[in-house]
């Protein structure tokens, strides 16, 4: 007697223990399908680099995890290495524009973590290069942050475009004509360490009076310094 497909050697038809699920097998020899049906670990439990892996393949709210994980540290770090927490937050921002526009090349077995800072430190040092090319700089040591061991006020530097030597010339000029409003004796310790570059203890020998005196001369002329140049700043 010949059998049919659905029956078995008693007679009776072949029975399975449920309805065939069709999408099972057919990722069984497609992990990244099967992944996806079985449910996917949850983006807090991933490494930086399966974050990587899980957005370029489509995944949602993966890169923002790794924005999540990272802004905050990077605003710090660049907030300490360019003085500037508003212009660090900037920055961060261009960092992960970076990162976006070059993640499909980035190597997984690699450390995210390096290759993001990297980014970081080098808009920071583009960002204080910058700087040192604008007469804002001056602007910002003019008044205040004024340091015990620092080398006089420069407002020459040839490598400069004319327009930033110009407005560097006008400065020069600006300060000048604001240290003449210092009273005498604050304008001469002002010039001496500002200006000149001399030590607290050479000011000391050249003025007669001894360093406490100087110290506190210069620490009111600073201000009083600052106080008259602000307005031309703004």
């Amino acid at each position: 007697m010949t059998r049919g497909p659905g029956s078995r050697s008693g007679g009776e038809p072949c029975r399975f223990p449920g309805p065939l699920n069709y999408s099972v097998i057919m990722v069984k020899a497609d992990p990244e399908k099967l992944a996806q049906l079985l449910g996917s670990e949850p983006l807090a439990d991933l490494s930086d680099e399966e974050l990587v892996s899980a957005h370029l393949k489509g995944r949602p709210g993966a890169f923002q995890e790794l924005y999540d994980r990272y802004r905050d540290r990077l605003i710090h770090f660049i907030s300490r290495k360019t003085g500037d927490p508003d212009r660090a937050q900037d920055l961060v921002q261009e960092a992960f524009i970076r990162v976006t526009r070059h993640l499909h090349r980035f190597d997984t077995s690699k450390k995210f973590s390096t290759w993001v800072y990297t980014i970081a430190s080098n808009l920071s040092k583009n960002e204080l290069r910058n700087r040192s090319r604008s007469p804002l700089v001056l602007f910002q040591r003019l008044t205040g942050g004024w340091e015990d061991d620092h080398r006089p006020l420069q407002f020459e530097d040839f490598s400069m475009r004319p327009d930033d030597l110009y407005r560097k010339r006008y400065l020069r000029r600006l300060v000048e004509d604001t240290v003449k409003e210092l009273p005498e004796h604050h304008q001469l310790v002002f010039r001496l360490r500002e200006l000149e570059g001399k030590s607290y203890e050479e000011i000391s020998e050249i003025t007669g009076v001894n360093l406490g005196t100087v110290k506190s001369r210069l620490h009111r002329a600073r201000n009083s310094f600052a106080q008259r140049i602000e307005p031309f700043l703004n």
